[in-house]
């Protein structure tokens, strides 16, 4: 099943939807629409909806999901059958229409042979890389929105040895990783039924016997959870996170480790976090090519 599910809903992107070369298509609050194609951003003047369809069809697609959305819970995040992720919010939180972007994971085939091919990783950043994983290094990866975390993670992950336990944690499911031994799990924070925090999510999933934890992205408190885990004996965990360079990416990790540790100073925590990683790698989008631009190494290999 692909996108057949909700393009009776959502009609005038239905080419958009079919296209092998799109990978985000956004619908902005003022009606106008754009899409990412081969790294580009462009408009699409030609394609709109009518007023008040989108509301109704992301309504209808919610309820269809078990997931509710209306001027109570106005923001909706669910993954679509073929893995693609929608993201949604409506009035109030965004006027005068509804805000909602599809970002279709185009990437999820990639090799470590098309990263380079493409530029985003050289060939020797892709030995460090692949070593590292397959000796059980803990491994961030940092960047912004669109960097190319998700399809970076995916391709390291096919280095992981095929006898590992494979344990994802992810608040909307983008991962898509080939092995033998993979649990995926998703936290739940906008259905009709109890919610169930990235933090919940990930202390509980630690009890199923984990040889490797994937961490789809560290945003809050679970930075805390993660971190006890990886000082408790986990190796060979990969976490992506959002930050503007491999040591920011540190400083965030430890700044959000301190938001469930009563008494930790930040210091203490950006230390805590040092020693937890074996290597930061930061990825960047500058002018559409998406390429790591730093390995910081922390432990010797």
């Amino acid at each position: 099943m692909s996108f057949e599910v909700i393009i009776p809903f959502l009609k005038p992107i239905e080419h958009l939807l079919a296209s092998k070369t799109i990978s985000e298509i956004m619908v902005n609050p003022d009606g106008s629409i754009w899409i990412e194609e081969n790294g580009q951003i462009l408009r699409l003047p030609a394609v709109q909806f009518d007023e008040g369809a989108l509301l109704t069809g992301l309504e209808v697609i919610a309820n269809r999901f078990g997931k509710k959305l209306d001027a109570n819970s106005p923001i909706l995040n669910l993954r679509l059958p073929d893995g693609s992720r929608m993201a949604a919010m409506i009035p109030p939180v965004v006027n005068p229409q509804p805000l909602m972007t599809i970002r279709k994971f185009t990437s999820r085939n990639f090799t470590l042979e098309d990263l380079i091919q493409r530029g985003t990783l050289t060939g020797p950043q892709a030995e460090v890389l692949t070593k590292s994983v397959e000796r059980g290094d803990n491994i961030l990866i940092s960047g912004g929105t669109g960097s190319g975390k998700t399809t970076l993670t995916n391709v390291l992950a096919s280095f992981i040895p095929e006898a590992e336990r494979i344990l994802i944690l992810e608040d909307t499911a983008e991962l898509y990783i080939r092995k033998p031994h993979v649990i995926s799990t998703e936290a739940q924070l906008d259905t009709h039924k109890s919610k169930i925090s990235f933090g919940d999510l990930l202390k509980a999933a630690l009890r199923h016997r984990p040889d490797r934890i994937i961490v789809g992205e560290i945003r809050d408190a679970e930075a805390r959870v993660f971190l006890d885990a990886l000082n408790t004996g986990h190796r060979g965990s990969i976490a992506t996170i959002h930050a503007n360079g491999a040591k920011d990416a540190l400083r965030r990790l430890g700044h959000l480790a301190t938001r469930a540790a009563g008494g930790l100073t930040v210091a203490d925590a950006e230390q805590e976090a040092r020693n937890s990683m074996d290597m930061v790698v930061h990825i960047d989008k500058i002018d559409g090519l998406r390429s790591v631009r730093e390995l910081l190494q922390l432990q010797s290999a």
